[in-house]
């Protein structure tokens, strides 16, 4: 997926405007950067349009994963994009989803099994009949 389409998506997905969408995914995917392991990181990157891995890139400082809760992750995604935490929520969500039509599923599958069950309100839509991986 390139990324025009990939913000696109976002912008769809959260009805605001492709501006909005480039702030709103910027801040979902610096936020999960610092929940994934750095090796993590750069392989989810390597997946992702140029403009996007530049988000991702990892510093010595990402090596070890950030470990925080779903909770945690919504209230720094709405400081970051500056919008309400519900926004924030609807966003990674819509990050999420797109990421899982961008990236190879066995690559989804490795950075979802690095978050908590308490992530699952986040991913599960991303994971949702349709999506072609299968979680039990």
């Amino acid at each position: 997926m390139n990324y025009d389409t990939f913000i696109d998506q976002v912008s769809q997905r959260t009805a605001t405007s492709s501006e909005r969408a480039v702030e709103l995914t910027r801040a979902v995917l610096e936020t999960f950067a610092e929940r994934l392991t750095g090796g993590e990181v750069l392989d989810l990157a390597a997946q992702l349009p140029q403009p996007l891995q530049l988000v991702l890139k990892p510093s010595p400082s990402t090596e070890q994963a950030d470990r925080f809760g779903a909770a945690e992750f919504v209230a720094r995604v709405a400081v970051r994009a500056g919008v309400r935490e519900a926004a924030a929520e609807d966003a990674s969500r819509a990050v999420f989803t797109t990421l899982r039509e961008a990236i190879t599923g066995g690559e989804f599958d490795d950075v979802v099994t690095q978050l908590p069950r308490d992530y699952r309100g986040l991913v599960e839509q991303a994971m949702a009949p349709g999506a072609t991986l299968r979680r039990g």
